[in-house]
């Protein structure tokens, strides 16, 4: 239960506004009342009350000064129906998203940083292609182009009799067994088009609030020092409104997609045609031409414009929106009809051009993100801080990581597929079998997964070891901070140092991104070499060399081939659980809070971005609250809930930030987003934030994993931002006052600390009082609150404003 708030001094109205963490909960939960109405929202996201307190606003005197707690209610944004499990496919495209907001501050619009934007978009670019190429290599080659073309293929796989060569049908040409199978890839492309397009309707059409509640023009500064009364990044008016950006590289992507599979068709039939005389090697050649140069428009969009922020830009280019993915598609048909005219004599032989293609965009990858590591050191020199993630570089890695992700499932698909068509053989080897065989490159990076796992262990060991050295020197901390001199329980106090060992191994974070991508990258380097130095699979490019390294090559092929089959069914099963079980659903939704709060700024396939319609939630509740009352609000918001309650205050015109105070508990604004989005997070932005508020508290435990100080230390007569250090559990034995042992809490129930009601009051006091209410014209006389409860809802109804 948490305790009761203490009373304010200044007895005027006062508002509580709660804002929920990853996971979610419900609003009977957050107010501690399981009578709850809706006050104003939907079934997706919405501000709650207690029953009795729909009213307040027309009672003042029953409340005696004490705020009037709300809850906004945001998890069905990210964790609704089991449909968004799905999502988890899609994670290589947000976390190449991630990697656009990880850039070292810098100068606004200088030429670094408007480069680093444009080299995240081109490598969230290949991740598109790299999808579709592999659905490509699994429909067409694997599929259409071997199987089909193997009688002992299709006697194991009686589904593709009909596209049998053997079999002389009218599917049984090469070509047509191409444009067949390329409806595979096409219709994928067009699922995440779908998808993306009604994301984009749901999420990206929340627009900003305007007019009263507009923010005011007021300089932006995207990480730098910020002057008194200056606003931050998240603060400009059109940040969390990137609808044209969205719209411009969806179609874009999109084109990107249906361009590589009508490259995959003509290519292969063009390849054909010019070993034989007539006219269809120059038709091959003018789709290949038009193929390249639809593909350099493609670049061209993606390039040319990124995110514009400091205005509210309304524009929709809906031209370029309609006809770029129109006129891929339309030359998509065209190189499926070329592909599937009779050519007498054209049989399937071999594989198609997989090895080059993956191969290409393999190097393209690596190429991208040594750029991009070299301009976000260029851009960190303006500004360095020692608590940045990997000294600036964690864009990179981060992004290097999403690359892995990728290349993960691709190959994962493509071994598993191999392996089911080929029986009993393994791809490659020469095993008794069909020999159906995915590019070789594939393969050799299949077989640097278990040594990259080995690399793992090293730093993962020595965390492990430093945790536990660390648990037994914090023995003597935990025992001074409760004082348990003469009564000491070392079971306990071993298990509070424990968690406290525990929950810094956040910090350690970097130190195994740093590793993994590293090793990603040069592992990456050495598979292309191998492929293109032996032309084979590792299990045979080793054959005449010493037995000990042919038998360590062919078990990690086997073993490789194994893992990242496993890793991608993985993916499949835990989605499907998701679907099924809503204790998994919350579980993935969970993922999702933390990466999705981003706007898609690079990737318009990745999942939406939920502040999109969150921070404006909050900005118009609490802009319409204070003008229509005068009164004073306290926004109180735990882990990712504390992130979205400082990017709404941003958004706040001065005016209405002068009646509002912020407080923040197991709060990650320093310790995951200052440290990893230093341009938006970091130290210059949380002091223009404290500038920017009223008033400002945070609160933390050493045993919360996620929440931290803020490290934000007070000026201008400001006390500083972090409260002292609660303790956790509050109590170490029994006492009076807790006859029951107390739970280690962590990173939960921060509300059950008497610190929190403390620190609520405490800032509701520090608020200005409240200012006499002016009526808006045309405002009908009566209830103040903006909505009324509704029974037959169970909530509210009306407008915010």
């Amino acid at each position: 239960m948490p305790p009761a708030t203490p009373a304010p001094e200044s007895g005027d109205a006062a508002l509580e506004l709660l804002v929920h963490g990853v996971g979610g909960t419900t609003p009977q939960d957050m107010l501690d009342d399981p009578r709850t109405v809706r006050i104003t929202g939907d079934r997706t996201a919405a501000v709650y009350r207690r029953a009795e307190d729909a009213d307040a606003e027309d009672h003042p005197g029953r409340y005696h000064g004490r705020p009037v707690p709300e809850a906004y209610c945001w998890s069905n944004l990210t964790s609704g129906d089991g449909t968004r499990a799905l999502w988890l496919l899609l994670l290589p495209f947000m976390v190449a998203n991630l990697a656009h907001w990880m850039r070292p501050p810098g100068r606004d619009g200088s030429g670094p940083v408007r480069f680093y934007g444009v080299l995240v978009r081109l490598l969230a670019l290949t991740l598109t292609v790299l999808l579709t190429a592999a659905a490509c290599e699994v429909a067409l080659d694997l599929t259409a182009w071997q199987c089909a073309a193997a009688p002992a293929c299709t006697d194991n796989a009686a589904w593709l009799e009909f596209l049998s060569a053997r079999r002389a049908g009218w599917w049984s040409p090469p070509g047509r067994r191409l444009a067949l199978a390329a409806l595979v890839p096409t219709a994928l492309v067009g699922l995440l088009w779908y998808l993306s397009n009604r994301t984009w309707s749901a999420y990206e059409a929340q627009r900003p609030p305007a007019g009263h509640d507009a923010p005011s023009a007021e300089p932006a500064t995207g990480g730098q020092r910020t002057p008194a009364g200056s606003r931050a990044a998240l603060g400009r008016p059109g940040f969390w409104y990137g609808r044209r950006l969205v719209a411009r590289l969806r179609a874009a992507h999109t084109a990107a997609g249906f361009l590589t599979v009508a490259a995959a068709l003509v290519t292969a039939a063009a390849r054909h045609d010019g070993t034989v005389p007539g006219t269809g090697a120059a038709l091959g050649r003018v789709l290949q031409a038009s193929v390249a140069a639809l593909g350099a428009v493609v670049l061209w969009v993606v390039c040319r414009r990124g995110r514009s922020e400091r205005r509210l830009d309304l524009r929709l280019e809906r031209a370029l929106v309609t006809w770029l993915p129109t006129a891929a598609l339309a030359l998509l048909l065209l190189t499926a009809l070329y592909a599937g005219w009779s050519r007498p004599g054209w049989t399937s032989s071999g594989t198609l051009p997989g090895d080059t293609v993956f191969s290409a965009l393999t190097v393209v990858q690596g190429g991208l993100v040594v750029a991009l590591g070299a301009t976000a050191l260029l851009v960190r020199r303006s500004c360095r801080d020692a608590r940045t993630a990997l000294r600036g570089l964690g864009g990179p890695a981060v992004a290097m990581l999403a690359c892995a992700l990728a290349g993960i499932m691709s190959g994962g698909v493509a071994q598993r597929v191999a392996d089911w068509l080929d029986g009993p053989a393994t791809p490659g080897m020469g095993e008794p079998g069909p020999r159906i065989s995915p590019p070789v490159l594939l393969s050799w990076q299949a077989s640097v997964i278990p040594v990259l796992l080995l690399l793992l262990a090293v730093p993962a060991a020595l965390l492990a070891a430093r945790t536990v050295l660390a648990a037994r020197r914090l023995r003597s901390e935990v025992e001074a901070d409760y004082g348990t001199a003469g009564e000491n329980d070392p079971v306990r106090t071993g298990r509070i140092a424990t968690c406290r060992a525990r929950a810094g191994l956040t910090d350690s974070a970097p130190v195994l991104v740093g590793v993994v991508s590293g090793a990603t990258l040069l592992l990456g380097a050495a598979s292309v070499a191998g492929a293109w130095a032996s032309g084979n699979v590792p299990g045979r490019a080793f054959d005449g060399a010493h037995p000990a390294l042919a038998s360590l090559a062919s078990a990690t092929q086997s073993l490789g081939s194994w893992m990242i089959g496993f890793g991608f069914l993985l993916f499949v099963t835990w989605g499907r659980r998701a679907y099924r079980d809503p204790s998994a659903r919350r579980t993935i939704g969970i993922l999702w809070d933390v990466g999705t709060f981003w706007p898609r700024a690079a990737h318009p396939f990745a999942p939406p971005c939920y502040a999109e319609r969150a921070v404006p939630d909050l900005t118009w509740r609490m802009s319409s609250w204070t003008r229509r009352t005068g009164g004073r609000l306290v926004i109180s918001g735990h882990s990712q809930g504390s992130v979205l309650a400082a990017a709404a205050v941003w958004q706040l015109r001065p005016a209405t930030r002068r009646r509002v105070a912020l407080l923040t508990y197991g709060s990650p604004l320093e310790r995951l987003y200052g440290r990893w989005f230093p341009a938006y997070f970091g130290p210059d932005a949380l002091r223009s934030l404290n500038r920017t508020v009223h008033c400002w508290s945070n609160l933390h435990r050493a045993t919360d994993p996620i929440g931290g100080p803020v490290r934000v230390l007070g000026e201008d007569g400001r006390p500083a931002v972090d409260a002292p250090v609660l303790l956790d559990p509050v109590a170490y034995g029994r006492t009076r006052d807790h006859p029951l042992p107390e739970p280690i809490l962590g990173h939960s129930d921060y509300q059950a600390d008497p610190a929190f009601a403390r620190c609520r009051s405490a800032l509701l006091d520090r608020l200005p009082p409240a200012v006499p209410h002016q009526r808006d014209p045309g405002e009908p006389a009566g209830r103040e609150t903006s909505g009324r409860a509704d029974p037959e809802r169970g909530g509210a109804a009306g407008p915010p404003a």
